[in-house]
């Protein structure tokens, strides 16, 4: 996977709506370094990252990292909406989602939909 793959609006929106649902009822993390541990410690079920971080060196490690623990990855547009979705009032380079809580099932209709 590339940083410049596009992924289509209709994945992009319900990758926000599993980290909103992970949030409350569940376990997300948020930032470049928290979710490098947990994808090195194997507990991110889904990372999304941001297309929009600026440079772009501090995202690059995420697609090889992701495909070495087979951990699911989607990059979406803005870092700004990715903030909001996980309940932040700034914008995050970064979220994953550690526990999915009542996000199961859209979490893995997500993956049918990446993997394709």
């Amino acid at each position: 996977m590339t940083l410049n793959q596009d992924i289509p609006k209709e994945t992009i929106e319900k990758c926000y709506e599993a980290i909103e649902i992970a949030r409350d009822t569940g376990k997300i993390k948020k930032g470049v370094n928290e979710v490098t541990k947990m994808l090195e410690r194997g507990q991110a079920k889904l990372v999304a990252i941001a297309k929009d971080v600026n440079p772009q060196e501090i995202i690059m490690h995420f697609p090889p990292l992701c495909e070495e623990k087979e951990t699911p990855l989607i990059i979406v547009p803005s870092k700004k909406e990715l903030g909001a979705a996980a309940g932040i009032p700034i914008g995050t380079s970064a979220v994953a989602i550690i526990k999915e809580g009542n996000s199961t099932d859209l979490i893995k209709d997500l993956i049918k939909k990446i993997r394709k």
